[in-house]
């Protein structure tokens, strides 16, 4: 089995959280120099000008991140209007953002289920969230807010023009629920 090319998934599945070297080690099962062989041969392989990605260490852990001399041309795909269109996943991240701001990436990641990290940066970039301070918790997490380019996007005056929740939590009282197993079986009685 191809070492090397297990450690490239993984990081690309960990993403933003990186990999710390103790985590590789456990992982792929392999001693210290083993994994600082791999990580080593896999950076090697990332310097070539036909690349763009890189392996970096940041924060204690190592991470898939692109080349900065690339940057102009991401810059060109985040302000590509026809790249322009909001996921389902930015769109919930957004409505947990616009209701309940300020609030950190930890609550958002919590009241959604998964983790927003990319999700987050996307939208830091396209100008709908901006960061709006620190939070007291522990760690000081950045609390995140909606910009004026989020109203203008949606076409909002001001975050008051927000519906209201209890609106859709009333159009939810007020759908009937089915029980499809009771409902099949009476038709099959008549």
């Amino acid at each position: 089995m191809n070492k090397k090319a297990i450690l490239e998934g993984l990081l690309f599945v960990v993403g933003e959280d990186g990999l710390t070297l103790d985590q590789i080690e456990e992982v792929l099962d392999i001693t210290e120099d083993e994994s600082h062989e791999l990580l080593t041969s896999l950076k090697n392989d990332y310097l070539s000008d036909d690349r763009g990605i890189r392996i970096d260490f940041l924060g204690n852990r190592f991470k898939l991140t692109t080349k900065s001399e690339h940057r102009e041309y991401y810059q060109k795909l985040i302000e590509n209007p026809e790249t322009n269109v909001l996921s389902q996943a930015a769109l919930e991240t957004l409505a947990i953002i616009a209701y309940n701001a300020p609030i950190t990436r930890v609550q958002l990641d919590s009241m959604r289920g998964v983790g927003c990290v990319s999700i987050i940066r996307k939208l830091l970039a396209k100008g709908f969230i901006k960061e709006v301070g620190r939070s007291d918790l522990p760690g000081r997490p950045i609390l995140y807010d909606t910009t004026s380019e989020f109203l203008d996007y949606f076409g909002l005056s001001t975050k008051e023009d927000l519906p209201s929740i209890d609106d859709f939590i009333e159009e939810e009282k007020d759908v009937e629920e089915t029980d499809l197993y009771t409902s099949k079986y009476k038709e099959d009685q008549d």
